[in-house]
């Protein structure tokens, strides 16, 4: 990468003075420790330790290598967080892995990450953690039967809109809905937890002893083994996140890094000694037989506190969908000021400072997944390429390392984290491809569907007149509309400080 290379990306992040000493029009710097810690805990922690952990134990075929699979993928996740937290400080830029791929491997490589996360990965995943919450808190009116659809589609589509309006309204809200929702959560798994010690105590721990613990329900199998990597490894995703909005961080330098050394250990312990909780009070085969773990959980050990566990997963899914959408929305902030968006949707709330446009792309991009009925289909077409780009992301940092190695690196980790973590991604990624080559290869051709997209929005940069004034129209519509603007825009820079206008969507 050239040096030109580091002045744009210095470049992304504009200076927050006017000449004349007035706050100019950017991003705020709002989120701290505890609410950088909320973002990566509440993004990780969904629905899925609550509903499914039952996946992991089907493939490992006993409870003991269960437990060795969840406290390995967590230690995973930590490496590849670490690299991340390099990345991030590095190259301090909002867009998490997009940016990084971009300035590392070039535009087109950054276009179809942000490609595929656009047209499928953030839409799908927020439409189905609100259909969940839906589910879990309509759950308690419906007790013997399941909510109706038209139900379950407008309760998501309320939960959506809500939680779209806090964000828009102010980051600071945004930040305290996660923080509450994230402490939540937090409190119904040490419920859990507790319950499982108590248990404990009580004698009950038949599945933990050690001839038990690994004795094998079914044969052990390495292929099954490694797909309850791949399914432990999707239970922690979300542990990027925080990469995404690098630049609302305080003091990002200090706190990225502090928000990853206590969150991803502390999602690990809670992952494992949950599940471990749940082996005290049901059997390997009750656990497997079970849609949802902590609701059958609960049913057992709290009688008629038992709807507990059912809102608790409520609770849990809403504080996601919000994580979500406020993370996402700034990867198509991101993505629209390096011009492979919209320009519209790089701008900003003149007093709220928020990116209203973005997010409100995220919003109706999910409200018209949860109009559509392949959803899960879609997310399993995908999921393969999310992971695809983790060890690009990863391998980057290599490549950063040999390219510029005199880049100022406040962290610097060791390069046998990165190497540790390529080899099993390696190992997940060819065992995807060799187990479902079909899923595999429809998601590569949805993530390929974005080079003509590219060529044409982004590299052909000589469009006709009209074609450039229709463009204009259209932000200039949006901008009295949303009462927005380019962020910092007006500001007097220095030459190496102008903002990289888009070459496609400006005016």
């Amino acid at each position: 990468m050239s040096s030109s290379g580091t002045r744009r990306r210095a470049a992304s992040v504009p200076d927050t003075d006017t000449d004349d000493g007035e706050p100019a029009v950017t991003l705020k710097k709002e989120i701290g420790l505890l609410s950088a810690c909320g973002i990566i805990v509440g993004n990780i922690i969904g629905s899925g330790i609550f509903v499914s952990p039952k996946g992991v134990l089907e493939n490992c075929s006993s409870v003991g290598l269960a437990l060795i699979v969840w406290t390995l993928t967590g230690v995973i996740t930590a490496i590849s967080a670490l690299c991340y937290a390099e990345l991030g400080v590095t190259i301090p830029k909002s867009g998490g892995d997009y940016s990084y791929v971009k300035d590392i491997f070039g535009g087109l490589a950054g276009f179809l990450r942000l490609w595929i996360a656009v047209l499928v990965i953030y839409p799908t995943n927020q439409a189905v953690i609100a259909l969940t919450f839906a589910n879990y808190a309509l759950q308690p009116l419906f007790p013997s039967c399941f909510p109706p659809e038209r139900a379950l589609g407008l309760l998501a589509a309320v939960c959506l809109l809500l939680l779209t309006w806090i964000n828009c309204f102010s980051v600071r809200w945004a930040t305290r809905v996660q923080d509450v929702f994230t402490t939540g959560k937090l409190l119904a798994l040490c419920l859990i937890i507790i319950m499982g010690v108590v248990q404990i105590c009580k004698g009950h721990f038949y599945w933990l002893e050690p001839e038990h613990a690994f004795h094998p329900l079914q044969p052990y199998d390495m292929g099954r083994i490694a797909l309850a990597f791949l399914q432990g490894s999707f239970a922690y995703a979300g542990w990027n996140f925080l990469n995404y909005v690098t630049e609302e961080l305080i003091d990002p330098y200090r706190n990225l890094p502090r928000a990853i050394f206590i969150s991803i250990p502390l999602v690990t312990f809670v992952y494992v000694f949950a599940n471990i909780a749940y082996v005290t009070a049901m059997s390997p085969q009750e656990l497997m037989a079970s849609n949802a773990v902590a609701v059958t959980f609960g049913e057992k050990l709290l009688g008629v506190m038992s709807w507990i566990m059912p809102i608790s997963v409520a609770l849990s899914t809403f504080g996601g969908v919000n994580g979500s959408l406020f993370t996402s929305s700034r990867l198509f902030f991101a993505g629209a000021r390096e011009g492979h968006l919209p320009r519209l949707l790089a701008m900003i709330h003149v007093n709220r400072c928020t990116p209203i446009p973005a997010l409100l792309f995220t919003c109706i991009s999910t409200l018209l997944m949860l109009c559509t009925s392949d959803i899960y289909t879609l997310i399993n077409y995908v999921g393969f390429i999310n992971y695809l780009f983790y060890g690009v992301t990863v391998a980057g940092q290599i490549v950063l390392r040999v390219k510029e190695p005199d880049l100022h690196r406040p962290i610097k980790v060791s390069l046998a984290w990165p190497v540790i973590f390529l080899i099993f991604w390696a190992f997940l990624l060819i065992f995807s491809l060799y187990s479902e080559p079909v899923v595999c290869c429809i998601g590569l051709a949805i993530m390929l569907s974005g080079v003509p997209v590219y060529l044409f929005g982004v590299y052909w940069e000589n469009k006709p007149k009209s074609f450039n004034s229709f463009v204009a129209k259209l932000t200039h519509l949006g901008q009295k509309l949303f009462m927005v603007v380019y962020p910092a825009e007006g500001i007097k820079c220095k030459p190496e400080m102008t903002p990289k206008m888009p070459p496609v969507f400006s005016d």
